[in-house]
């Protein structure tokens, strides 16, 4: 097993994304219904939330619900919207110095569940240490056809030419304009994909796929996360010797 003095502390990727992945079948395979896995995996957003912190990533981003997953059950759905309310400790993030973000079409979300989410941005506002991002009611594709949307509107109403939009005007109009791309994604679960999550931000990401399942996915996990994203070598399109 990797111990954490492993790790090269000066290396630590500045932004993690997650795609948490298998709590179902985490349930199903000890007989217990899909929202036992669930609830486990909030267990677990805790625990990596303070690990995390403790090794100085800046942002963690975790894909919690997708526009998709409101066309599950809605008895899965209700009682994932149950559990999102009951798991927001704030707590947590003020004992770790912890600001609280959320990126997703909240619209959607019941007003209880929203006003939670709101409550614990604003509380948690003024903490310097990582940022705990949580992707609620998120797509990419959602995301991006806001963005085209809102500068399609400008272009309409002649504050904006289509000749000034290029790649970074467009990360402007995104919703994680304030945070930096993801140096690594990781995703549990056995899945091999990246299900709408983060898609133009991930661009020259570096991409960790495992089979834990998320309610077992612990510090440890995490540091061989880790531990694989320094091996690499991060080229963004330059060969090894002009990055050398």
């Amino acid at each position: 097993m990797l111990n954490k003095e492993e790790l090269d502390l000066s290396r630590i990727p500045q932004h993690v994304a997650i795609i948490m992945d298998g709590n179902g079948r985490w349930a199903k395979l000890r007989g217990q219904e899909r929202s036992y896995g669930h609830q486990a995996g909030a267990e677990t957003v805790h625990v990596i939330a303070e690990e995390a912190s403790k090794l100085g990533i800046k942002y963690l981003t975790l894909y919690t619900f997708s526009t998709e997953n409101w066309n599950r059950p809605s008895n899965e759905v209700a009682a994932l919207m149950a559990l999102l309310f009951d798991s927001i400790e704030e707590e947590t993030f003020m004992k770790n110095n912890i600001s609280f973000r959320v990126i997703g079409d909240l619209t959607k979300l019941p007003d209880n569940v929203r006003e939670r989410l709101e409550t614990c941005i604003a509380h948690t506002a003024n903490n310097t240490g990582m940022s705990l991002v949580l992707a609620i009611s998120y797509s990419s594709r959602w995301e991006i056809t806001e963005a085209a949307r809102r500068l399609a509107v400008l272009v309409q109403k002649g504050e904006l030419t289509p000749e000034q939009i290029d790649s970074t005007l467009l990360s402007q109009y995104l919703a994680t304009d304030f945070m930096p791309d993801p140096d690594l994604l990781i995703r549990t679960g056995g899945e091999i994909r990246l299900s709408n999550y983060l898609l133009w931000q991930c661009a020259y990401s570096e991409l960790y796929f495992c089979d834990t399942y998320w309610p077992d996915f612990r510090e440890a996990e995490l540091h061989k996360a880790i531990h694989d994203y320094q091996k690499r070598e991060r080229r963004f399109g330059k060969t090894s010797e002009q990055i050398r």
